[in-house]
């Protein structure tokens, strides 16, 4: 039996009543790094500045950003792990997650991510630990194949759009082959309606229904108030889990927005520069300056030359707060190729430290943020060059996020 120490969900702000949607500037490792900070936080002692120990990440979805070359560096990176850490890349839905919890070993952080252009878009992360927190079993797993919804290798998506096929061949067959002795209290994969037939109960209604969708249900037993049985299903494939009580939940769950109407303007994007990407990677995705290794003074981004002393001696790399205050702002209409306009800039002054940094606003619309106003810093995609994605920091505002209902939620 594994443990799970704390999980962690997100949800981005934009969408309707029919689920949320990315942002601009959102992808499956935007949303991936949000909901694993949520759970890393949450299973941080209070008052402790030791992180818990992550000894390998499991990132299940079905939108990887780079097929070649890796999104590891950037999901490690995002969190703020080390770079040793192994990632597993994994391509799956719900059941994968739940297979992999089920047989993962302590330090194992698990991210489930919908991030599909077409809806609903949300991220889960659950950690497992050798000490405190709620048991989770393995009762049975089914695969089987019936692809109603696929997509082809370079291809699009495809719809078979046959709800009673998949209801009574696919998810049907497999919870029969499953030979489950009582109810579950929650199911992920399924729409509302379908799952409350299956449930003991009134099972809460999740976000999503791939991937994060199955660590979105152990979220959901803190509204059930008690463990039980967990059971994951996608097309033809389902798997049980048995969870002994309530995990720790902390959730970073933003107030609705409707989306934001945005402009693309055609031509030629801002191409690539690998060599610039390298050097700039680990402080800009990591949020660390460099320190004057003569003076000590805080330069972002770390120069060769230090402003305040002279120094060339070097520099080492050093975190930054990640809350500050906005400097100035301003609202930036003009058409680039390869930027939906408009969107706000700000020069953000961090908390206990003499540094500001230039960033996006993400999570709000465009002009609302004002001279003042306090916010956090979150890893977004601040633009896609050449194909590749390329990750920086935003300001996401205090007065754009909602306090959650729930124990933990990120305020």
């Amino acid at each position: 039996m594994t443990t799970v120490a704390a999980v962690g969900t997100y949800l981005p702000p934009w969408g309707s009543a029919r689920g949320r949607v990315l942002g601009p500037d959102e992808d499956a490792v935007t949303l991936a790094v949000a909901a694993a900070r949520a759970a890393l936080e949450q299973a941080t002692p209070a008052g402790s500045a030791t992180a818990p120990d992550v000894r390998r990440v499991v990132f299940v979805t079905r939108e990887l950003p780079l097929l070649v070359g890796g999104n590891a560096a950037a999901l490690l990176a995002g969190i703020g792990l080390p770079d040793d850490v192994p990632v597993v890349e994994q391509v799956g839905g719900g059941p994968a997650v739940f297979d992999t919890l089920g047989g993962a070993e302590a330090g194992t952080l698990v991210i489930g991510v919908d991030a599909a252009e077409s809806g609903p878009v949300g991220a889960a992360a659950a950690l497992l630990s050798d000490g405190a927190g709620v048991g989770v079993e393995p009762i049975g797993r089914i695969v089987r194949s019936l692809p109603v919804h696929s997509r082809e290798n370079g291809g699009g998506p495809r719809d078979y759009s046959d709800a009673r096929l998949e209801r009574e061949r696919g998810v049907g067959v497999a919870i029969e082959r499953l030979e489950l002795t009582d109810k579950p209290v929650v199911v992920a994969g399924l729409p509302a309606k379908q799952a409350r037939a299956l449930c003991a109960g009134v099972p809460p209604t999740l976000p999503t229904t791939g991937a994060s969708a199955a660590l979105f249900a152990l979220a959901a037993l803190a509204e059930v108030g008690a463990g039980g049985l967990v059971l994951a299903v996608e097309q033809g494939s389902a798997t049980a889990l048995r969870v002994d009580g309530v995990p720790a939940v902390r959730r970073d769950s933003p107030a609705l927005l409707a989306p934001e109407k945005l402009t693309r303007t055609p031509g030629p994007d801002i191409a690539i520069s690998l060599a610039a990407y390298e050097r700039a990677f680990d402080a800009k995705l990591r949020w660390d300056a460099g320190k004057c290794d003569a003076c000590g003074t805080l330069a972002l981004p770390p120069r060769r030359r230090c402003l305040n002393c002279g120094s060339e001696d070097g520099w080492s790399l050093t975190p930054l707060p990640r809350t500050g205050e906005v400097y100035t702002v301003v609202t930036v209409h003009v058409p680039v190729p390869g930027l939906p306009t408009p969107y706000s800039l700000a020069i953000v002054q961090l908390d206990g430290v003499d540094v500001r940094a230039l960033v996006k606003v993400t999570g709000a619309p465009a002009g609302t943020v004002q001279i003042g106003d306090r916010g956090r810093l979150v890893l977004r995609r601040v633009a896609v060059r050449s194909g590749i994605p390329d990750y920086g920091y935003a300001l996401y505002p205090d007065a754009a996020t909602a306090a959650d209902a729930g124990e933990g939620a990120v305020r």
